[in-house]
């Protein structure tokens, strides 16, 4: 699928997404994380994360201290200078990124610190994680960034016949 037509698609079924995801929520299957995690691992056998770097191009992970002084240290930049370079503070004090498309990605979708990525960047999309009830409203907003979130609340929905 190509982003046009994964973005087409994330629109139509962004409701449903949504209402399934706030269900999920409020049901928590015991199973939960066990759907989530077969369904991540089946879909990335056949996910080339560079073909897309749509969560690079269009978010911005969080970066945390430990996160900034490792990238900074990469960059041979003092974390002062590389927070005024590239980080901004958010509506929820976080540092991120000041522009989209991320400022180290290149043009072949390859990260420029990719050794040194942030811990979000490095976890993303998040669909194997403990305790996946606790973040669906993240895997919601990520089924708008990535076609591979969007494959997997497709086939961990199929799964529960919701």
């Amino acid at each position: 699928m190509n982003l046009d037509e994964y973005n087409k698609r994330a629109q139509l079924t962004k409701n449903a997404n949504q209402s399934f995801l706030k269900a999920l929520k409020r049901k928590s299957p015991k199973n939960l994380d066990d759907l989530f995690h077969t369904s991540h691992a089946l879909v990335f056998e056949h996910t080339d994360c560079l073909s897309c770097a749509n969560c690079c191009k269009t978010t911005s992970p969080i970066f945390y201290e430990r996160d900034i002084d490792r990238a900074a240290k990469k960059l041979r930049l003092r974390p002062g200078v590389f927070i005024d370079k590239y980080l901004k503070v958010d509506e929820d004090e976080d540092y991120v990124l000041k522009q989209s498309p991320c400022a180290f990605l290149d043009t072949d979708n390859y990260c420029l610190i990719y050794d040194d990525r942030p811990a979000a960047c490095r976890e993303y999309p998040h669909t194997n994680r403990k305790r996946m009830v606790q973040i669906l409203d993240l895997t919601y907003r990520n089924t708008l960034v990535c076609p591979a979130v969007l494959k997997i609340v497709e086939d961990v929905k199929i799964k529960l016949r919701i």
